[in-house]
């Protein structure tokens, strides 16, 4: 058994590391929940982090562990997960991550992480130890979430401004400013129940793997509280880097806007939760926010800054993939 062969240091290392990963999940992904609502001055930033992390957290009452479960089980074979293995996907996670924050470019968590399992499982066991179901489910919601977000962020944005035709912009802008705190806390709740269970999923991988938790046990409760506290830590540390990217350059915002995508993406988040698809949250934000600014003209979006965006999607999966295989390769000689 794998469990016999990894120490306690070596687990607890690990559940610590995994544990950072969600922290700056939430500081990577601060953006996604905060963006609009900073953009459209409807809060300041300490106030858009602290309402943001609230509901990150918040989210542990609401959703069921499905998406935990697919990370957990669903993406590569449960029998050839070691400590290397998780060392390697949280490593290549992390370095991805820290990469694309530094340069203020809005990649997602989700597809790092999920790219890191998948590069360390090949270099471990070949092509054989994915689980082609799962990681295909995963693939495809590249594509469906964004194109979910616009479309909803759009069809809303049309339903308003069709019903609130004969009211005043002034009007307009003092409801939705409201409106937008009911929205934001929705997009956060939807943010941390998608998010933080892919780090409660790898942890569960782990203590499988290590023999402390069996196939057919829950995961235990100290680990779903440590997950959902990292990440709602990290998001009320926040990225203000990728804040101005996702608030500003695509598309200039007001609170009417800003409600519509914040609506649409949470709308896709819990969608996407309910059915256990690990999505992401930066390319449904996205999608909302183009959705939105695509209504007023295609001139609104600036679609060289969001096809920068895009091609940071792209190299996502196999740029972590590469990362983690190394680090694996690493990992097998200092353990």
């Amino acid at each position: 058994m794998a469990g016999l062969e990894i120490s306690l240091g070596v687990i607890v290392l690990l559940v610590l590391l995994a544990l950072a990963f969600d922290f700056m999940n939430g500081f990577h992904d601060a953006a996604n929940s905060i963006a609009t609502v900073v953009s459209t001055g409807v809060l300041k930033p300490h106030q858009a982090v602290a309402w943001a992390a609230f509901f990150n957290v918040l989210a542990i009452f609401i959703f069921q562990l499905k998406v935990a479960a697919t990370i957990g089980k669903g993406t590569i074979d449960p029998t050839i997960v070691d400590h290397y293995v998780v060392f390697g996907a949280l490593i290549g996670a992390i370095a991805w991550n820290f990469i694309t924050w530094y340069y203020g470019i809005p990649s997602s968590s989700s597809h790092a992480l999920i790219g890191g399992l998948v590069g360390a499982a090949l270099a471990k066991a070949g092509p054989a130890s994915l689980i082609w179901g799962g990681v295909g489910k995963v693939v495809l919601f590249i594509f469906v979430a964004p194109v979910l977000g616009f479309i909803l962020g759009s069809l809303l944005m049309v339903v308003v401004a069709w019903l609130f035709n004969r009211a005043t912009p002034r009007k307009v802008d003092k409801l939705f400013r409201r409106m937008q705190l009911v929205s934001a806390s929705l997009y956060s709740l939807g943010h941390g129940g998608n998010d933080a269970q892919k780090t409660i999923g790898i942890i569960w991988m782990l203590l499988i793997a290590a023999g402390i938790t069996g196939q057919g046990e829950s995961v235990p409760v100290w680990v779903i509280i440590s997950c959902y506290l990292a990440m709602g830590l990290g998001t009320l540390f926040g990225g203000w880097r990728i804040v101005k990217t996702m608030g500003q350059k695509i598309t200039k915002l007001k609170p009417v806007g800003g409600f519509c995508a914040e609506t649409g993406g949470a709308i896709t988040l819990f969608m996407s939760t309910a059915l256990g698809i690990p999505v992401s949250t930066t390319h449904t934000i996205t999608g909302a926010i183009v959705g939105v600014g695509s209504t007023h003209g295609t001139r609104n979006v600036r679609w060289g800054v969001a096809g920068g965006i895009v091609w940071a999607w792209v190299l996502t999966i196999p740029a972590t993939a590469l990362i983690s295989a190394i680090a694996w390769w690493i990992g097998t000689k200092l353990f």
